[in-house]
């Protein structure tokens, strides 16, 4: 009898040790979301938790490598969700075993419990960072050195890049915007006649993505009395557009005639002819969507 009743205490102190131990796991995995320091926060980079310790994480990945993550600098501080306290954001890198460095920019809010990291965005692979900067409309402006396309990476980095990019408070996921963002679009308010529309890129749903080469070159224009106006790496070109709703159909394109080898021109009158429907992004876009749900074009 006596043995039963020490049995049953034993496993009473074992269920109720087990209780608070769990309980003490589930409080501390939630305050690891919400920390003191961004330095020592948690980032979501490719779909993993990555928990820093003075801005530092080591992960083990098996066959003796690590998933090695680090602060790299380049802050901007900003009170990027309104609510009166000053966020900040700035670049990681992680090495995972190979010979590969790849940056990320995170985002830590600093909200009255602590700071809560963001989701990484990817930069590139042993890029050359430059400087980080604030934008228009609570953009983050990262400006860096790449390869040109096709450049070993052996080839010491050289083609100044920039990326505009806008933190999403609520899903903290950044999203790239144009350069000359203004602030969240509103696509409710937004219209064919509003600006001067810059084609940006060509997507096909068999992942074929054409981009212009001259950037800038291709812009289109939609005036009164449905007639449009575009210019290209070559001609001016020009035409009837109808709209309604969500639909759209350019119509009797014409364009000038000069002769511009490796012209685009001829891709942007095609892209424009099989446009069959319309709708504006919260990055301030404009998407055409082409016929038979073949793909998109983007313009900015």
């Amino acid at each position: 009898m006596q043995k039963t009743i020490l049995y049953i205490l034993g496993l009473l102190v074992i269920v109720i040790g087990g209780f608070f131990l769990l309980n003490s796991y589930i409080y501390n995995e939630k305050r690891a979301t919400v920390v003191n320091h961004y330095k020592d926060a948690q980032y979501l980079i490719d779909g993993k938790r990555i928990q820093l310790v003075k801005g530092q994480s080591e992960i083990e990945a098996g066959f003796a490598s690590k998933i090695v993550t680090k602060y790299f600098g380049n802050e901007v501080k900003h009170d990027f969700n309104g609510d009166g306290r000053e966020d900040v954001a700035f670049l990681l890198t992680q090495e995972t075993g190979g010979t590969g460095i790849f940056y990320y920019v995170v985002a830590a809010l600093n909200t009255d419990k602590g700071y809560v990291g963001s989701q990484a965005l990817f930069l590139g692979d042993r890029i050359s960072p430059q400087t980080t900067e604030l934008g228009k409309g609570n953009t983050v402006v990262i400006n860096y050195a790449d390869r040109a396309f096709g450049e070993d990476f052996s080839v010491r980095p050289s083609v100044g890049k920039s990326i505009w990019l806008l933190l999403d408070s609520e899903t903290l996921q950044f999203g790239e915007v144009a350069s000359d963002f203004e602030g969240e679009a509103d696509p409710a308010l937004m219209t064919l006649g509003m600006k001067k529309w810059t084609w940006v890129s060509a997507l096909y749903n068999d992942g074929q993505e054409i981009k212009p080469r001259e950037k800038g070159a291709f812009t289109i224009t939609f005036g009164d009395k449905s007639v449009f106006s575009a210019t290209t790496d070559c001609n001016s070109v020009g035409g009837q557009y109808s709209a309604s709703k969500e639909t759209i159909a350019f119509t009797q394109i014409y364009a000038t005639k000069m002769y511009c080898e490796g012209s685009q021109e001829s891709t942007f009158t095609e892209l424009l002819g099989n446009s069959a429907e319309f709708h504006f992004t919260s990055r301030g876009e404009l998407v055409l969507d082409l016929k038979f749900n073949s793909g998109t074009v983007i313009f900015r």
